[in-house]
């Protein structure tokens, strides 16, 4: 079931776990990924029940084609009968009421809002998203539509930590030479890359100091899906909105 946060402000804030939905295995439970060899149906009614279970009426959630890169999308409302869904790893938005979701399975999910501005982002942050700087291209569209990013507040999802996210030494020093506060080692010493370590600093560097991080590890969690360690699965989601 989703878990919610929200503020006097107005910004709603949800990241959804793996339970409470009719996905079978090994999507089980509540698999809100349309792309990865569940039953459309089932992640059809997944999605309808999460949605609900947060007051939003499922056919006012954005949706993503995420291909882990830096491109955004600027939207006023759901995609409709567009034949295709861009090709975008995030969303902005300056409609309130409508909700922007992103889907990840290890990747980190970002959530951004200025409620003042009303204006909100969705952003999918995964290695190659982090050092194309998905997240700052989400902040520089948030500011063209009003938002101030002494006003932005940014949650983080459950994702690998840096702990666990082990990869080459080469790919690691590539992605901390492009943030450094992205580098890592494993607890058994090899290797790692820290994405959420590195959405952090890329927003403390962009003045944004009202963050939130998820204290989970997809990859440690059973309650959350995890590509890294389950390769088949499901997909968590994000959403952001305004009242």
């Amino acid at each position: 079931m989703p878990a919610a946060r929200s503020a006097e402000s107005g910004a709603h804030f949800a990241f959804t776990d793996r339970w409470g939905g009719v996905s079978a295995a090994p999507y089980e439970e509540l698999n809100l990924g349309g792309a990865v060899g569940d039953d459309p149906a089932a992640v059809r009614a997944n999605r309808g029940h999460a949605a609900r279970s947060l007051g939003l009426d499922p056919a006012r959630v954005v949706w993503m084609n995420q291909v882990h890169g830096r491109d955004v999308a600027v939207v006023d409302g759901p995609w409709g009968d567009t034949p295709e869904i861009p090709a975008v790893d995030a969303v902005v938005t300056a409609r309130r009421g409508l909700a922007l979701a992103v889907l990840t399975a290890d990747c980190t999910p970002v959530l951004l809002a200025d409620p003042v501005a009303g204006v909100v982002a969705a952003a999918h942050a995964g290695r190659p998203g982090l050092v194309a700087g998905v997240v700052p291209a989400a902040v520089e569209a948030m500011i063209a539509l009003g938002a101030e990013v002494s006003r932005i507040s940014a949650h983080t999802g459950p994702a690998v930590c840096g702990r666990c996210y082990e990869v080459p030494a080469p790919m690691r020093a590539e992605v901390a030479e492009a943030v450094p506060a992205s580098w890592s080692e494993t607890s058994w010493g090899t290797p790692a890359v820290d994405v959420t370590a590195g959405v952090h600093a890329q927003l403390d560097g962009l003045g944004v100091s009202d963050r939130h991080r998820s204290p989970f590890c997809t990859l440690e969690s059973g309650d959350h899906f995890s590509y890294r360690r389950d390769r088949t699965t499901g997909r968590l989601a994000g959403y952001v909105w305004l009242d």
